[in-house]
């Protein structure tokens, strides 16, 4: 479930700031004059500004309770009502008139079942390079307002982006599986295998970073390349035309996730994770000893002294 705190979902602030109030709640004489021609009753005519007010704002229809008091109590008095006057002796039916005719001055789209499809389109196209499930809902709330059409609630965008992403991810894990030969699965699905004599996997020793290349250390280093070619395999082929975007994001799952926790999933999601997590190992491995080397050749002939393991030809 991704955190609405970390999507663009409209919501209102847990403090609003009197400035806040004058700017975004308070309602135009235009405003105030629509009201009055379409409400019969001051109680009529407080709900509806409200309606109108936070729709402008928010781009849906809080909830009742979700409606903070000040915004309640500014529009009442930009509206020169009594203080006893409020909005929940409004009948249900007669709210629901109420946002048809915000929805109507705003040029808003209500209808949810086609706001749905929209975002719907919307994150699985963007599913196919993004893969934070907040970064889709954002996706999403952009098409929408692209629209102009009512915002659903964000539990229904939240379980969008969660079943769309877990379709293309899946299609994505089911064709690099599919390009696998039965050596490779079984390497990589050997690699989730704990050995008891050192209580690790292969699993864990991939994860591993290795440390920045030294003299000394240059040939583990370069063993730990070789290792990690081996268990990468052909992934390049493997994951070909899925986006280095998507590749980083399966890689970093892969290396968050112990063995126990990849065991858990399915084959094909078993091995396909793991995959760029490996390859992701040369690549690093390999840069550290290439400015390993560099380093060493600008630092120019070495003396027996510098470099105790090589002798100096006599």
């Amino acid at each position: 479930m991704a955190s609405i705190d970390k999507t663009a979902y409209p919501r209102f602030k847990r403090t609003i700031s009197e400035r806040e109030l004058r700017e975004a709640y308070s309602p135009s004489l235009a405003e105030m004059d629509w009201a009055r021609e379409m409400t019969d009753s001051d109680e009529s005519r407080l709900s509806l500004t409200v309606w109108l007010k936070c729709c402008q704002r928010l781009g849906r229809f809080p909830r009742l309770a979700e409606i903070p008091a000040p915004v309640v109590e500014h529009v009442r008095n930009e509206l020169g009502l009594p203080e006893q006057i409020g909005m929940t002796d409004v009948a249900e039916r007669t709210g629901r008139n109420h946002k048809s005719l915000v929805r109507a001055r705003l040029g808003l789209d209500g209808d949810q079942t086609n706001a749905r499809k929209l975002a719907e389109q919307a994150i699985r196209q963007a599913a196919k390079t993004k893969d934070h499930p907040a970064d889709l809902i954002n996706v999403a709330l952009e098409e929408l307002a692209k629209n102009s059409c009512e915002f659903p609630a964000f539990s229904t965008l939240d379980d969008l982006a969660t079943s769309v992403r877990a379709e293309v991810n899946g299609a994505i894990f089911t064709l690099a599986y599919g390009r696998m030969s039965f050596d490779d699965h079984a390497r990589l699905l050997g690699a989730l295998k704990v050995d008891p004599a050192t209580g690790r996997s292969g699993h864990d020793r991939a994860k591993k970073s290795a440390p920045r290349a030294t003299v000394t250390k240059l040939r583990l280093q370069l063993d730990h390349l070789a290792w990690l070619d081996g268990m990468a395999g052909a992934s390049d082929g493997w994951l070909q035309g899925v986006p280095a975007s998507k590749i980083a994001h399966f890689a970093a799952e892969a290396r968050a996730l112990d063995a126990s926790e990849m065991r858990d999933s399915a084959e094909v999601k078993r091995s396909v994770p793991a995959a760029p997590g490996a390859g992701t190992g040369p690549r690093r491995a390999g840069n550290h000893a290439v400015q390993a080397d560099e380093h060493h050749a600008q630092q120019g002939p070495r003396t027996a002294g510098d470099h105790p393991r090589r002798a100096v030809p006599t």
